[in-house]
């Protein structure tokens, strides 16, 4: 397969034209428009580059997925979870919370670049992406940002300062978005955290059938406002 390099339009080649080494990379160039990163998600597709690097378009195959009703919660988590004073809000702080994911990894470790973040607030602002904000003693101590499509939210990253807090942000963010009629959560590319707490791989065709699925089925009509939610 060869490599897309990408125009001024918003056009993608399919995801199945995607290259297998890297496993996953679609299309290079481009811009971190509202519109082109929206339409990216809308076919399965996210950015994901480092830091003076040209911008970068991936479909992974396998696909990692976290069922929210299969997630995996510990009994020590459980325990940690009852006797903690965490406080979790939904869209509270978005520019807090993805500043927060990219300086847990370092300036130059990071993807979560200065365009990155600004791309991603102004998805925010549409409505588009969301964040979960964990609290203690009213400082932000953790939190996960992601775009949702429907009833398919795409997680993007998380961080914690404190002990178990990107764990307590996205346990709370499952039950809220199960109840909420959510049905899937990306995870994009398993890693041995993710696949801890119940995440699983899954084929690409696989993915984009239950993206289109999900997609188009709205959650109930004020699931994104701001809120405190229940641990």
């Amino acid at each position: 397969m060869a490599l897309t390099l990408l125009d001024d339009s918003d056009y993608f080649p399919h995801p199945n034209t995607a290259l297998t080494d890297p496993n996953g990379l679609l299309a290079v160039g481009g811009d971190l428009s509202c519109e082109r990163i929206i339409n990216a998600y809308q076919q399965g597709i996210f950015p994901w580059y480092s830091s003076g690097d040209p911008i970068l378009w991936w479909s992974p195959d396998p696909r990692a997925v976290l069922w929210p009703n299969d997630l995996h919660i510990s009994r020590s988590m459980h325990k940690f979870m009852r006797k903690t004073n965490y406080q979790i809000t939904l869209n509270y702080d978005f520019a807090a919370v993805i500043a927060g994911c990219a300086a847990a990894r370092g300036i130059d470790h990071t993807w979560i670049t200065n365009e990155i973040q600004t791309a991603y607030l102004k998805l925010h602002q549409l409505g588009f992406a969301h964040s979960v904000e964990v609290w203690q003693n009213e400082h932000l101590i953790g939190g996960l940002y992601g775009v949702a499509q429907g009833q398919l939210f795409c997680g993007e990253s998380m961080f914690s300062k404190q002990a178990n807090a990107s764990k307590v942000a996205l346990i709370a963010f499952c039950r809220y978005f199960m109840a909420q009629g959510g049905q899937l959560i990306d995870c994009q590319v398993l890693n041995s955290h993710t696949e801890s707490l119940g995440a699983i791989e899954i084929t690409r065709h696989d993915y984009l059938n239950l993206l289109s699925q999900f997609q188009h089925c709205s959650l109930s009509g004020d699931s994104w406002q701001t809120k405190v939610l229940d641990i």
